[in-house]
């Protein structure tokens, strides 16, 4: 359900409805729904931005085998190395 709002598909786009329905599979266990919920973190759709809530949420999703969580965080290792 997420998905549907964040996009639009089929209802009207609300990033904080799709952010209430990632966290709802996200406390589930769902990887997929902590992917796109730390993506929401960092892009801050529907959430204040929060580098430190996208990782956290990327790191449970990774820890499952998440492919494009464990990018997310590779990007932001490399984004962060870059800077310093």
């Amino acid at each position: 359900m997420g998905v549907a709002y964040n996009y639009g598909n089929g209802v009207d786009k609300n990033f904080s409805r799709a952010v209430y329905w990632y966290r709802k599979a996200a406390d589930q266990g769902n990887s997929s729904a902590q992917t796109n919920l730390g993506v929401a973190y960092y892009q801050g759709d529907g959430v204040k931005t929060s580098t430190k809530e996208a990782l956290h949420w990327w790191t449970k999703a990774a820890k499952q085998g998440d492919a494009r969580a464990r990018s997310y965080l590779n990007v932001v290792k490399l984004t962060s190395q870059g800077a310093q």
